[in-house]
């Protein structure tokens, strides 16, 4: 086993990393971080992450981390979601607005004060705003979405048709690996996406500074047994870090808890922890 050199942000928290050639998936070049230094964070929730460093094509990954099965993207859906809107034009920019229907689309016990008006594109993936990207899978049609992720190798790209909910606990699944896999065709260009697309959607990712780089993300959860909003929910945050205009690292992390609770902030947080221990962001405190 060989030991990378810690960064400064790894040794101020206490954090190593090492490179762990016996675990499954992982090679030579990647680097681990040891699960148990976080065991009080991760207290009773599982936790897989994985970023990439697009400049090395060196993973780093939090030990013990499933990488491979597979689960329903929920919420991060809205990220292929966005862009296949704009690029069928049934969005014609971040800007476009629908009016809630408020019969068609009734609220339910869980929804938000902010969901239960009317929405922009922007404001719909910022708020995860169920209804609208609803609207927007009847009116693009599981036969579009099927050809589209295949093509863009987006988990099982699984969309029966008249679904308008086929991201929330499944049939559509993809795993950590292909989620960061996907996001790294697509922020380097192996995906064909028009550039004012792509910039719609950062405008509406942007998450704020972590250290010398800026956070691009969108989170996703749901409850692990259909209905049961009480019981265990999974979660993820995936997203990319950026330099001015050059983007530096891709990540994934899925969660998993007793309750919505347990990984409501944690699917987040955790995320910009293990950037951190991982030495990407630098100066982040």
């Amino acid at each position: 086993m060989a030991v990378f050199n810690l960064s400064r942000a790894c040794r101020r928290f206490g954090w190593a990393i090492a490179a762990v050639t016996a675990m499954s998936n992982v090679s030579l070049a990647d680097a681990v971080l040891d699960r148990d230094l976080f065991a009080d964070t991760i207290g009773d929730k599982s936790s897989s992450f994985l970023a990439l460093d697009l400049q090395s094509d060196q993973r780093c990954m939090l030990s013990d981390s499933d990488l491979e099965t597979r689960h329903a993207p929920w919420s991060t859906f809205k990220i292929p979601n966005m862009l296949i809107a704009l690029g069928t034009g049934h969005a014609t920019g971040i800007n476009d607005w629908r009016d809630w229907d408020r019969e068609r689309r009734p609220p339910l016990a869980y929804w938000p004060r902010e969901w239960r008006q009317g929405q922009t594109l922007e404001s719909a993936f910022r708020r995860s705003a169920l209804w609208y990207f609803q609207d927007i899978a009847l009116d693009v049609g599981a036969p579009q979405y099927r050809e589209t992720l295949t093509q863009w190798g987006y988990g099982n790209a699984s969309a029966p048709n008249g679904s308008d909910s086929f991201w929330l606990g499944g049939p559509l699944a993809l795993s950590v690996n292909e989620q960061t896999r996907f996001l790294q065709r697509l922020l380097t260009g192996g995906l064909t996406v028009d550039k004012a697309h792509l910039a719609g959607l950062m405008q509406a990712a942007e998450a704020g500074p972590l250290g010398n780089l800026t956070l691009y993300g969108k989170t996703g959860a749901g409850p692990v047994r259909e209905g049961e909003f009480s019981g265990m929910f999974e979660g993820w945050y995936v997203g990319w870090l950026m330099h001015g205009d050059a983007t530096k690292v891709v990540f994934a992390h899925h969660a998993r808890g007793r309750n919505f609770s347990a990984i409501r902030s944690f699917r987040q947080s955790f995320a910009k922890d293990l950037l951190i221990a991982c030495g990407f962001a630098t100066g982040a405190k």
